[in-house]
């Protein structure tokens, strides 16, 4: 099954998956975003997808407060 979006919450909740499972299937899905974006994406498609960017870190935040944070400082620079 291939997660997406809507699925994030979710996959952070999934105990029978390791941090490291959750970790490269939240990491895909925001990779897929950024990959979706184009030179005709609008700014408010681009801020959309830095919003739920922002989202995703800090549910890996939640299980790997390392990897969650050093993600939302590279945001932020």
């Amino acid at each position: 099954m291939e997660y997406q979006l809507k699925d994030v919450e979710k996959i952070v909740e999934f105990s029978s998956w390791s941090d490291k499972k959750k970790l490269d299937e939240l990491l895909r899905i925001d990779c897929t975003q950024y990959t979706n974006l184009g030179t005709d994406s609008t700014k408010t498609e681009r801020e959309e997808v830095k919003k739920n960017s922002r989202k995703i870190y800090r549910l890996i935040k939640k299980f790997d407060h390392r990897v969650g944070t050093e993600l939302l400082m590279a945001m932020d620079k």
